[in-house]
């Protein structure tokens, strides 16, 4: 019922707008109005960028802030974005950024480095619970004031030399750094609007609701209907909004993709987030204009929780590892080009790949089984398979349950949860195996191997290993490449022997997008600003 009730109340809402401008289609009005229709996967759980992970709530905060810097839709080399300029220190270990002057909040305010500094002290408020606060340790101190260890954040590597001047002091030369300047948890929050409605490290509070939100995007939000729609209109404050086309984006959290094609076939979105799997091939076979597949820098995998029963036994977990046939989920359930993976880390741009491989190899996978005292799955209770609500997530999850009951002999039982229910029960360990993934946020091995350090809030496995956090942390200390890489791949080979989690695929980005948008171009991570997208009308057929 609730499903049903989404799919009308969505159709309503576009087709009434159609109704009354003589029959045109949403899209076909947006074309003419500069209003840009999309697909958002699901409902965010808040658009708060401190207390976030996801990417129903990234699509929607990449249009609302900016970082100090951005990446160029095309290339993805970084680009300014509040900071004009920036200078690295010979050591690579200071970098000092120039703020724009005309850089302003939406409500009008200038921005300043003053800003820059509270939102990062924000962000690693430990009360605030933002689960990538381990993404500030790079910078000097920060670690340590996010731990207690000081109490003092004038000692962290941050200061406002003045309004317009911010220098960071890294803990270690990092040459992703700039690009980690342009993640959503680096993002400035306006202070003067967070502590009108709260504290500084209260979660959910009412400063992001339209009414009363300030951000520093290329747009700004005023509209929000739970799981209907959210509007954001054009910034007129924004520093570059002489850039900006559109003058709306309009986001639909459509959990089901079967629902969002018809949404793009009847003309009420210009671009889909997702395409079913069982349409795929049809699109493949007719060479549909409107049908792209795009390499993309993610990882499909199942968490599995570390503390729970007999999944404390790593031989245990690796028996599940081993019992699983990728390239079958890949050719016959997927089917959309992704790439059976062994690891973690997808193919890198630069260079790493890890040697180690979680191979499907059922014999090892039966001899650990009965080596943790469970041969042919016997004395093993039924196991419980969470995922987020979504047909892909669950045809893959009943693929792998008949893999596990086939090969092992383990009953699994299916249990599906809505967006922010699912991620509660992910970050509470409140699951047995989960479906999990990771969208690289910058281009480097170390978005991922980072994932599953103990001091990482994405962990969510209950898994901590000494030797694995030694070998991460060393890396970002070491003096070459090749040096670096090396210990990248000893922790990765340290994760898949531990086995607190199941590669599956490398994702690729299958989506439908309509003719009459322009400014997109596909990059590996998917990024494409809303401010460089524009509408063009098309002509009748």
């Amino acid at each position: 019922m609730k499903s049903l009730f989404f799919i009308v109340t969505i159709a309503s809402i576009l087709l009434s707008s159609a109704c009354s401008e003589n029959s045109q289609t949403p899209v076909e009005l947006g074309n003419r109005e500069g209003i840009y229709h999309v697909g958002n996967l699901d409902e965010p759980s808040d658009i708060d960028p401190h207390i976030t992970t996801g990417l129903p709530e990234y699509l929607i905060q990449m249009a609302l802030f900016e970082g100090l810097v951005s990446k160029h839709p095309e290339t993805l080399a970084t680009v300014p974005g509040v900071a004009e300029r920036w200078d690295i220190s010979q050591d690579q270990k200071t970098y000092t950024f120039h703020l724009r002057k005309d850089a302003k909040w939406s409500d009008g305010k200038a921005i300043t480095a003053e800003d820059f500094l509270w939102s990062w002290r924000r962000a690693l408020l430990p009360a605030l619970g933002n689960q990538y606060a381990y993404s500030f340790y790079i910078i000097k101190n920060a670690e340590a004031f996010y731990k207690g260890d000081i109490d003092d954040f004038a000692k962290v590597g941050v200061e406002a030399l003045d309004p317009h001047t911010l220098k960071v002091e890294l803990a270690n030369p990092a040459s992703y750094f700039l690009q980690l300047l342009d993640h959503h948890s680096m993002y400035p929050v306006p202070r003067h609007v967070v502590e009108k409605w709260g504290k500084a490290d209260e979660r959910g509070t009412r400063w992001t609701r339209p009414e009363n939100f300030v951000g520093n995007g290329a747009f700004t939000l005023y509209e929000w209907m739970p799981n209907q729609v959210l509007k954001v209109k054009r910034n007129p404050h924004y520093w570059d909004a002489a850039t900006v086309k559109l003058n709306e984006v309009n986001f639909y959290p459509v959990q089901q993709t079967a629902t969002e094609e018809r949404m793009f076939r009847s003309g009420q979105l210009h671009r889909t987030e997702n395409v079913p799997l069982d349409k795929v091939a049809g699109y493949l076979e007719k060479n549909d204009p409107n049908f792209n597949i795009d390499p993309y820098y993610g990882s499909y995998f199942y968490r599995l929780n570390t503390t729970y029963g007999p999944l404390k036994d790593k031989r245990v977990r690796q028996a599940l590892a081993y019992s699983i046939d990728r390239k079958q989920i890949t050719e016959f359930v997927s089917k959309s080009g992704e790439t059976p993976s062994f690891a973690l880390t997808p193919p890198q741009r630069n260079g790493y790949q890890p040697r180690a491989r979680q191979l499907f190899d059922i014999e090892k996978a039966k001899a650990l089984l009965a080596e943790a005292g469970y041969p042919n799955g016997e004395g093993l209770e039924p196991l419980e398979l969470l995922y987020n609500t979504h047909e892909a997530h669950k045809k893959i999850a009943v693929a792998i349950q008949q893999m596990w009951k086939q090969n092992l002999g383990i009953d699994v039982k299916l249990l599906n949860q809505d967006w922010k229910v699912f991620l509660d029960s992910q970050r509470n360990l409140n699951y047995q195996v989960c479906r999990g993934s990771w969208i690289g946020d910058y281009l480097d091995p170390s978005t991922f191997l980072d994932l599953f350090t103990s001091y990482s809030g994405n962990n969510n496995t209950g898994w901590e290993n000494t030797e694995y956090d030694a070998l991460v942390r060393r890396a970002t200390s070491a003096k070459t490449e090749a040096e670096r890489f090396e210990l990248f791949n000893q922790a990765e080979a340290v994760l898949l022997e531990e086995a607190p989690f199941i590669a599956i695929y490398t994702y690729t980005k299958k989506y439908l997008l309509s003719p009459s948008v322009k400014g997109i171009t596909p990059n590996i991570m998917d990024y494409h600003p809303y401010k460089y997208i524009s509408l063009e009308s098309q002509p009748e057929q």
